[in-house]
């Protein structure tokens, strides 16, 4: 069975996670699992390129990252950070491990050398042994593309990268409208747009809707393949109970003009969304706010406490995604 899964960073880093330890357990196989990462919030720091979303991906699939905070590596010191603060170097409100330096400047030296974001991505995931795993992690484009966030303070606008609005300023101030600069070049990495061709299922893991699967969607030609693939597409809703579980998609959503809801999210996806997983406490809502055209809506609890809960709501999902496509 192959799956294409469309993610941001740690909700769906952790819920494909749950997914492999879930197609571990079926008798179904062999299986793959193709992940789409959204490139939208990658940035330039002390000279290095960062892509949080590919590296977050990367770092949980291979066993690596740091399970507390869902991102960066696990067992960190931050001795190169704290010398950077010390000679005044800024800045210092995105902190980067020791270990996770090694990952940008290996990736900075090969993007240098002329690889494309998809190879350079391709050898980070062999040093992680996701192909050993059945996974391919691409990036949605190799074009270098950044989400920035129009503030507007004391009656004047000004643009902040988006890590800095997520990071530094936790959302705080309203977004007023979300650019991607260099998007409109942007054209799909090798194998995306095939990945979602010629997918048994495509998932859409529980990410920001906005700036990741909303980002990942922006991409020239990657809805336009969801919206022909003959594969069922289903989607995890980001939000229990009407809000997110971590981060800031409230927000994100608030600036777009959409619902902080299970039904709005899922209005987002509405011209190619097959099947939508929410939680038991959005079942009733959705439901009632559901139109004829709407995607089939299911509901289980969506907190993913641990790798077993990530688990459960992956088969969830995989299931009612196997149920559409047999129907």
């Amino acid at each position: 069975m192959r799956i294409t899964a469309l993610a941001g960073g740690v909700g769906g880093a952790r819920f494909l996670r749950g997914l492999l330890r879930h197609l571990e357990a079926r008798t179904d196989g062999p299986h793959s699992l193709t992940v789409i990462g959204n490139t939208g919030d990658d940035i330039t720091l002390f000279g290095l390129r960062v892509c949080p979303d590919l590296d977050t991906l990367v770092y949980t699939l291979g066993g690596g990252v740091h399970e507390a905070q869902g991102w960066g590596r696990a067992d960190e010191t931050h001795t190169v950070q704290g010398e950077l603060k010390a000679y005044g170097a800024s800045p210092q409100w995105f902190g980067l491990g020791d270990r996770d330096f090694g990952t940008h400047i290996v990736r900075s030296q090969w993007l240098a050398q002329g690889q494309t974001l998809s190879q350079v991505t391709a050898r980070l995931a062999q040093r992680w042994g996701l192909p050993e795993q059945g996974v391919t992690v691409l990036p949605m484009t190799d074009t270098p593309v950044e989400t920035h966030v129009v503030l507007e303070e004391d009656g004047e606008q000004r643009a902040v990268h988006f890590q800095e609005w997520w990071v530094r300023l936790q959302a705080a101030v309203p977004a007023q409208r979300f650019v991607v600069a260099g998007l409109d070049q942007a054209s799909a990495a090798p194998g995306v747009l095939d990945a979602l061709r010629t997918a048994d299922v495509i998932l859409l893991p529980p990410s920001n809707p906005v700036v990741s699967i909303g980002i990942i969607l922006g991409v020239p030609g990657v809805r336009d393949a969801l919206r022909g693939t003959a594969a069922p597409v289903v989607g995890v809703s980001p939000l229990v109970g009407g809000a997110p579980v971590r981060g800031h998609a409230d927000a994100c959503l608030s600036a777009i003009g959409v619902e902080s809801s299970a039904s709005g999210v899922a209005g987002l996806y509405a011209d190619f969304l097959d099947g939508w997983l929410v939680d038991d406490a959005d079942a009733e809502s959705m439901r009632a706010a559901a139109a004829s055209k709407s995607p089939t809506v299911r509901s289980m609890p969506l907190l993913m406490r641990d790798i077993d809960h990530a688990a459960r709501i992956a088969g969830g999902a995989l299931d009612l995604a196997l149920d559409l496509r047999d129907a």
